[in-house]
């Protein structure tokens, strides 16, 4: 049998692949952003293939490297599931969350130490992904999702709405950054969701029609690192820039915002609603959205309970 590579860069490979990204990773396993790199290196010297790809500051994963990292997942699943069968009291002290990986890279993971520094109780794992979650099959506990109800057959809790408005870093065109939205026109405009750079056009008194790049994200996450790489300028969330604009490496252009057609919202079995570690989650979550007003309680009421299980 060949010799397995070192298991403790198996979990990195997993966190820094979910998480596309090797600060958010080293900030889920709370060790620093060195120490993912040099566990990822040892495993590629290991296996002689490359994991990711490094351009500059940004990493890719190869195709080699995701193969490998769903094999992991899977194996420490099954790894968890075995502990658990043999001590259902774990169960109860972990907290499995499920979101979208723009999301969880961008404002969950800088802030979640925050809920663990005040229920050390738990082991939260976060699981960043596009694809809807199956409470009943895939051990996630809570979900956030940005999007709109309903979604039948699952207990959801409004947590807060959005705004997009335009950023770039503050090196783009080293330093000489637009003053007027027209001035935008020509630049490199990124995007994700289809149509908003035509409202912001509209809000801004704009009657041209956007020249977005040839690319188009599926995740805010790439959108936003495009911006930070002074390539051009992104539209992008309040909630998923904040942290970007208050650490300098963006800045808002002009005080024109359009409000989000989705919210973000607390998706979960409507008969875990009441569970103690999702109450206190919920909590925890409300009280530190930071990027739109305070949740409203019309927008609060679970869905009807039908067979589907899936948001």
């Amino acid at each position: 049998m060949k010799r397995l590579p070192p298991l403790s860069t198996l979990p990195v490979l997993e966190a820094a692949a979910r998480l596309q990204s090797f600060s958010a990773a080293a900030e889920e396993l709370h060790v620093t952003h060195g120490a993912v790199s040099h566990q990822i290196r040892s495993l590629e010297n290991h296996l002689g293939v490359a994991m990711f790809v490094r351009t500059g500051r940004r990493v890719v994963l190869t195709p080699e490297g995701g193969a490998l990292a769903q094999q992991v997942r899977t194996a420490l699943k099954q790894l968890s599931d075995a502990v658990e069968s043999i001590s259902p009291a774990a169960r109860e002290h972990r907290l499995t969350i499920s979101t979208v990986p723009s999301f969880a890279s961008r404002w969950l993971m800088p802030r979640i130490s925050e809920f663990l520094n005040t229920h050390p109780e738990y082991i939260v794992s976060v699981e960043a992904t596009q694809t809807r979650s199956n409470f009943t099959t895939d051990g996630v506990d809570v979900a956030i999702r940005y999007g709109q109800p309903p979604w039948p057959g699952v207990h959801h809790e409004f947590i807060g709405g959005d705004r997009y408005f335009p950023v770039c870093s503050p090196r783009f065109r080293r330093g000489r950054l637009p003053t007027e939205p027209a001035q935008i026109e020509s630049l490199p405009l990124f995007h994700t969701e289809t149509g908003m750079w035509e409202r912001w056009f509209a809000k801004a008194g704009l009657s041209g029609t956007p020249k977005v790049t040839g690319v188009q994200f599926n995740d805010a996450s790439m959108n936003l690192q495009m911006a930070i790489d002074a390539k051009g300028i992104a539209l992008t969330r309040r909630s998923l820039a904040a942290s970007d604009m208050a650490e300098g490496r963006l800045v808002k252009l002009f005080d024109i915002d359009v409000e989000a057609n989705s919210g973000y919202y607390l998706v979960c079995l409507e008969q875990h609603a009441k569970h103690r570690k999702i109450v206190e989650f919920r909590d925890w979550l409300m009280s530190r959205v930071d990027w739109a007003e305070a949740p409203q309680a019309a927008n609060a009421a679970p869905a009807k309970k039908r067979a589907a299980r899936k948001i």
